[in-house]
């Protein structure tokens, strides 16, 4: 799937822009703070119905603005056209068309656009908490496997609904907690299945990307643990219910799923330094560009959101090489270096497109790399 076009009204510092894209690289440069970042953004949207930097949609229109638009004009493989419009007003629901059809349900929709994105708030895979992780297993399995985001949404319906009960100062009948356990435990089972699967298929992809970038400098691995691989799932829910009563809220069940980041045999947490924690988080999100490749019937875009911070030389150069190759379908790129993107432009040949970012505004910038 391409990107031929972009309408954008009122997104963040974005008042109105209206581009054309190149098929394959699309570089935007500029300092920052000037609206790079926002038009990936808008780009996200329109494949995951939100925002990747703040889930609350309101937040994003224009400070002086009474409501956004985004519109994508794309293009599949076949030459088919797709049309797909957001829009939203202040104080009422956002809308979502495909080609001017409105989805009833925004999860119908997650997929359709595979799209990958690298950017510096990746870096909460490392060093955030356990949930930044499970959601990264769950952008990437949700693209390609519609089965696993219905189990999702049912499990975590199941756990509100389960940790309302345990909040209650009343007596709660045990059938009331059976219904949501059995439903927690019928949908988490499918989704520790399938977390299952795609990691151990996950990990050679990405420790062949690992070990690219890095020149086989260093050994990275993943690790999967869940309170579902054991024993039943049901059976770890109802033996948990005593103490979860005493905390009021549930503490055992695919929810509290980690996936362990190793550098060596230890946690990368602890023993990676900035360079390696970069490479090992761009290795991970070129790893789930590739693995969504094989498993759609589409190519997703990729974003790359000012990358090459931290890096040292020979890494950069890795990368780039990566970028440059055939691999890839159209690419999305951010940065304040110049130089970064002249050298990916230089290898990739004639078909790019080079804009300059400034207070909002975006202009193409014309002349020789």
């Amino acid at each position: 799937m391409i990107l031929k076009r972009i309408s954008i009204l009122n997104y963040k510092n974005l008042e109105q822009v209206e581009l054309t894209f190149s098929p394959k690289l699309n570089c935007f440069f500029g300092q920052n703070g000037m609206g790079k970042t926002n038009l990936l953004d808008a780009v996200y949207f329109l494949s995951f119905c939100k925002s990747a930097g703040n889930p609350i949609d309101s937040q994003n229109i224009r400070h002086e603005a009474d409501f956004f638009v985004i519109q994508g004009f794309y293009e599949a493989s076949d030459g088919t056209p797709e049309e797909i419009y957001c829009g939203m007003k202040r104080r009422q629901k956002k809308q979502f068309k495909r080609n001017k059809k409105e989805y009833t349900r925004l999860s119908d929709h997650i997929g359709f656009l595979p799209l990958v994105m690298v950017s510096p708030a990746d870096s909460e895979l490392i060093a955030g908490g356990s949930e930044e992780r499970r959601r990264f297993m769950d952008v990437v399995i949700s693209q390609y496997d519609k089965e696993y985001l219905d189990a999702l949404i049912r499990y975590n319906k199941a756990l509100v609904q389960r940790n309302t009960l345990l909040k209650s100062e009343q007596p709660v009948e045990e059938e009331l907690f059976l219904v949501w356990e059995e439903m927690m435990a019928q949908a988490g089972e499918v989704v520790f299945r399938k977390r299952e699967a795609f990691i151990q298929e996950f990990i050679p992809i990405f420790q062949s990307f690992y070990s690219f970038i890095s020149q086989d400098k260093e050994q990275v691995g993943l690790s999967y643990d869940s309170h579902a691989r054991d024993t039943s799932l049901l059976e770890v829910l109802k033996e948990s219910r005593v103490r979860d009563r005493i905390m009021g809220y549930s503490l055992r069940g695919v929810h509290k799923d980690e996936l362990n980041m190793l550098l060596g045999d230890f946690p990368i947490k602890r023993e990676g330094s900035q360079g390696q924690n970069k490479t090992y988080l761009i290795a991970l999100k070129l790893a789930q560009f590739d693995f969504l490749k094989r498993t759609g019937s589409t190519v997703p875009l990729l974003l790359l959101d000012d990358i090459f911070d931290k890096l040292d030389a020979s890494r950069v150069e890795q990368i780039i090489k990566l970028v440059a190759s055939d691999g890839f379908g159209q690419i999305f790129i951010t940065d304040t270096n110049r130089e970064h993107l002249d050298r990916i432009l230089h290898k990739v040949g004639s078909d790019y497109k080079m804009l300059r970012v400034e207070q909002g505004i975006v202009s193409e910038m014309e002349g020789e790399i």
